[in-house]
């Protein structure tokens, strides 16, 4: 028996129990070996930037993270990048969410050895275009979103120090993307960052009184705020509502898309989407509202990046539920801060495959981009036509693999460079995943999907085999010339269960 400080005699083992630790003190926080604590601070708030990271104990070999909620907008990555580098630390691991052409400074920081890795779902750009000419000495890793989240979870990515860009603040880290003058809506990728991160550091231009609600991330997960002038261009960040096209084209691809969803019988009432942002996309949307209205039925939910055309079906009765991983306009972020069943989502919650249970595994159909789709049904979303890397990942493999149906919706030819090819140049989604591929010229059911095949006889739709697709296209653009690549690999491309489905080969 020994007494603690306040003088109560505590025995040093009691059987069933074990081994007891007298109480030390109110400024102690942890027991015996473990690294002792003050008491818990009422504010996180730190003078600057450089501060912060010299508070967080970054060195050399670390990883950083950051979240691409602010897209081509975001401030946030080169302002920290910025403050690393004159710090003198090198040899950082940038873990982004996703990277974008505002951050063409980070060139200069893999030239100085300040960046020696990068991991993340897309780059585009001048960085994209200077990795794949062969600017960093090891490959860029590519994940999913799903893919990068179970990285993270797994221990498989671990993170030194989160850097997260938030509208919303107070000085005791609670946040959000709902308010203030540069906001993004849902910060789903940044939660599994602040999540698991071993440190996180807060930057946001809007510091606000305490407690500030709602909260996506939470004030115990969080060691550090920051306020800076500005964390983006809203302009960037919001560039106003995504616009539905007018493009014949597009237009037909979306009106073939929804009578092949109808036809197909997963238009019914309770159904679940997702239907992405692009021109053809938004049209879908919109198609699929007046066949809800004429048949009478909603929708439990529609999943990801979410649109202003979502939130006016929901705000119409038409869609139940919104799950966002990421706010696509200004609409859809004001929506989320106001709409009760507008909920935000972290980006496991969205597609990890394997926790235990994701949402795109309850998706009924699914509508996907592709800058290319081979004769095996495979998609690349990542390089171009020239193996130039211009894209993202993303959360396309995670959805075509969770849905019922997934559907890729991409014009037969974009001017003369033909969609439908022998072979992908990188494969990000395999084509066993992808049931239906819809082109202004015809569309194309995966032979794996028998089903989709009969429930198409009498539809008066344009179906034909993809090899036809192919020859529709080449009687136009003839056979595109095989990129000349070299030996050096550039990148390394995970499928979502981290197993590497391709690898990036620097272009000559």
């Amino acid at each position: 028996m020994n007494n603690n400080v306040v003088d109560r005699r505590i025995p040093a083992e009691i059987k069933g129990l074990g081994k007891l630790e007298p109480y030390s003190g109110a400024s102690i926080n942890g027991r015996t070996g473990i690294e002792r604590k003050p008491l818990a601070r009422k504010s996180k708030l730190v003078e600057n930037l450089e501060r912060a990271i010299r508070e967080t104990g970054l060195k050399d070999g670390m990883t950083v993270s950051f979240h691409h909620h602010f897209r081509n907008g975001d401030y946030i990555i080169n302002m920290v990048m910025e403050t690393i580098a004159k710090l003198g630390i090198k040899d950082i691991r940038v873990a982004a969410s996703s990277l974008t052409a505002i951050h063409s400074p980070l060139m200069e920081y893999i030239r100085r050895g300040v960046i020696t890795r990068i991991e993340t779902s897309g780059i585009r750009g001048e960085l994209a275009e200077a990795i794949s000419k062969g600017l960093l000495d090891i490959p860029v890793v590519i994940r999913s979103h799903g893919g990068r989240a179970r990285a993270i979870e797994n221990n498989e990515l671990v993170i030194d120090v989160a850097f997260l860009g938030v509208s919303s603040c107070d000085s005791y880290g609670n946040a959000n993307g709902c308010f203030g003058k540069s906001i993004c809506g849902s910060l789903g990728y940044a939660i599994v960052d602040a999540n698991h991160a071993k440190k996180v550091v807060l930057i946001t231009d809007n510091l606000v009184e305490y407690p500030n609600l709602p909260v996506s991330i939470s004030q115990s997960k969080v060691d550090f705020v920051v306020k800076v002038d500005q964390v983006g261009d809203p302009d960037g960040i919001m560039s106003g509502a995504t616009r539905l096209t007018k493009n014949p084209r597009e237009l037909l691809i979306a009106k073939n898309t929804a009578k092949f969803i109808e036809a197909s019988g997963y238009l019914k009432d309770g159904f679940s989407m997702q239907t992405g942002s692009g021109g053809s996309a938004l049209a879908v949307t919109q198609f699929l509202r007046d066949s809800m209205n004429e048949k009478k039925i909603t929708a439990s939910f529609a999943l990801g990046g979410i649109t202003q055309q979502l939130v006016d079906l929901h705000e119409e009765g038409l869609v139940k539920n919104l799950f966002d991983t990421q706010s696509f306009d200004l609409r859809s972020a004001e929506s989320i801060g106001k709409n009760p069943k507008h909920y935000e989502i972290d980006a496991s919650y969205y597609a990890n495959p394997l926790n235990k249970g994701c949402v795109v595994n309850n998706l009924d159909f699914v509508i996907l981009s592709a800058l290319e789709i081979d004769l095996n049904f495979n998609v690349n979303v990542i390089t171009g036509s020239d193996g130039i890397i211009m894209g993202a990942s993303g959360g396309h493999c995670d959805t075509a693999a969770g849905a019922k149906l997934s559907i890729v919706v991409a014009p037969l030819m974009r001017g003369r460079i033909p969609t439908i090819i022998d072979r992908v140049n990188t494969i990000i989604t395999p084509g066993e995943t992808i049931d239906v591929i819809v082109t202004d010229r015809g569309i194309a059911i995966n032979p794996l999907r028998q089903d989709l095949i009969d429930s198409m006889v009498g539809s008066g739709l344009p179906i034909c085999t993809i090899e036809e697709l192919k020859e529709k296209a080449e009687k136009v653009t003839g056979r595109p010339k095989p990129i000349e690549y070299g030996d050096k690999i550039i990148g390394i491309v995970e499928y979502r269960d981290g197993t590497i489905i391709d690898i990036i080969r620097q272009v000559k």
